[in-house]
């Protein structure tokens, strides 16, 4: 009996020791290991997702590289006339689908999976080919309405995923890693429009169509991957260990707080009402318009330089190869330094001096030295600018919904772009305004508010539902 009973109490050891083992989190990883960790992520997660965005962002520009290659005469549209603004309205029927798209989507991923939902690339590559065997101006405005639709969810979309993985200021250099892709999409198009100008007569076809037909079988073969490359959420990484998993939980909970992370539709109408995000997108609408004129018309500004139409396409790796490694370094910086808006200021005035160079003179060399600073200001404020929004949005739901709109309404940018190659000075305005506004707000949240540490955990979960509004969030500035 005394065996049993001692056997018994032995049973009960060891579930207390279990109950107290799942009560009682790990402790945090230490500096080195968090480092381990984090280059563990972005060896996993970044790569193929730049991949993504560089395929995404070649095959929406590359009419920009087509358009040299004769694809406004072979379609029966007007190079000179007021009927020549056929192709201007060719690249803006983009943006507007692509645009409706963007809310829905980042919806629908966060109530399905990040693995299932981008897939979507596999749509936007067939439209792609389809470019390559268009007739008629009316066949390139249907295609490219449809190439918008399904290029629509991939950026916010990744730009939501990569919050789910990563602490605040940890974001904007992965956003900077993944937005670099777009430049190198504008130096890789160059490249692959120079060395497929040679095909062309190939099969009966034009240069400018096999432009969209190889790279849209390229974004294709891609896609096929991408459904079993795409980890869904830490917590069923496969890359991962157990602890791994824990502490990027514990990392971004710490990081975030309490924050309700439940699929609400309450959350949704607390980001179309939130005033914060709508300075951010009139701040990323004057960021986009003069990006997708660079995008959409670097080759054809720099031909008319005086340029032949193979040395534009050469010319133009130089120019996006620079803002590529601005954009890591800004990425970088501002992550090391916590600042955004600071930041930013300086680059949209590196921006408006290379968009004063292009437009006060004749001089080619002025011109081209006007386009690196064009690029090199711009593209590092998107990813930037996609990270402090992103970083003051409290809640899952209202920060997927929140980016969205922010990446939505930049993106009819690209509309007026296709009509107008002008800066927006007005960003600057509204760019200080928050970096002030959100400065003085941590201010008083620290003076009126309890020490931000000693919060305790029900205290927390009693503001889950408030978002960024709840008193121990302390904004990105």
């Amino acid at each position: 009996m005394e065996k049993i009973h001692e056997s018994s109490k032995s049973k009960a050891v060891d579930v207390n020791i279990e109950k107290i083992c799942t009560v009682i989190p790990p402790p945090p990883f230490s500096p080195s290991r968090s480092r381990s960790l984090l280059a563990k992520l972005d060896w996993n997660i970044m790569p193929f997702l730049s991949l993504l965005y560089l395929l995404s962002f070649l095959d929406r520009s590359n009419i920009g590289n087509a358009k040299l290659f004769g694809l406004q005469k072979s379609l029966g549209m007007p190079t000179e006339g007021p009927r020549a603004i056929q192709y201007n309205a060719a690249l803006a029927i983009f943006f507007p689908f692509y645009v409706a798209a963007e809310i829905p989507s980042n919806m629908m991923m966060k109530r399905l999976r990040p693995s299932l939902w981008l897939t979507i690339m596999l749509a936007w590559s067939i439209c792609t080919i389809g470019l390559g065997f268009v007739k008629n101006y009316s066949g390139l405005l249907v295609v490219r309405a449809f190439l918008g639709v399904c290029e629509g969810g991939l950026f916010p979309g990744v730009t939501y995923y990569i919050t789910m993985w990563y602490a605040r200021h940890e974001c904007g250099l992965r956003m900077a890693l993944f937005f670099s892709a777009a430049t190198a999409a504008g130096a890789v198009g160059g490249l692959l429009a120079f060395a497929i100008d040679k095909m062309n007569g190939v099969g009966r076809r034009e240069a400018w169509s096999w432009i969209f037909i190889l790279e849209g079988i390229l974004t294709f073969i891609v896609a096929l991957a991408a459904y079993w490359l795409i980890n869904d959420y830490p917590r069923t990484a496969r890359f991962l260990t157990g602890e791994e998993r824990t502490e990027v939980e514990r990392r971004l909970k710490a990081d975030r707080g309490s924050l309700a992370d439940d699929f609400d539709f309450k959350y949704a109408y607390d980001a179309l009402k939130y005033w914060k995000i709508y300075i951010h997108m009139f701040i990323t609408i004057g960021i986009y318009t003069p990006l997708y004129s660079i995008s959409l018309f670097l080759p054809t500004i720099i031909k008319n330089m005086g340029y032949a139409n193979e040395k534009s396409q050469l010319m133009t790796i130089p120019v996006y190869a620079v803002a590529c490694c601005l954009i890591i370094a800004a990425g970088f910086i501002t992550d090391r330094l916590r600042q955004r808006g600071i930041f930013m200021l300086a680059f949209e005035v590196v921006a408006i001096t290379g968009f004063a160079m292009l437009a006060s003179s004749n001089k080619p060399h002025v011109q081209y030295a006007g386009t690196f600073f064009a690029a090199s200001g711009i593209y590092p404020l998107v990813p930037m600018g996609v990270a402090w929004n992103g970083n003051n949005i409290g809640g899952s739901l209202k920060r997927a919904v929140g980016i969205a709109m922010h990446v939505s309404f930049r993106n009819l940018g690209g509309s007026i772009s296709a009509f107008c190659f002008l800066p927006q000075y007005r960003r600057a305005l509204l760019t200080i305004f928050m970096s002030v506004y959100l400065r003085l707000e941590n201010a008083r949240r620290d003076k009126n508010g309890p020490m931000l540490g000693s919060y305790t955990e029900d205290q927390r979960s009693a503001e889950r539902g408030d978002g960024d509004n709840a008193t121990f969030y302390r904004y990105t500035v």
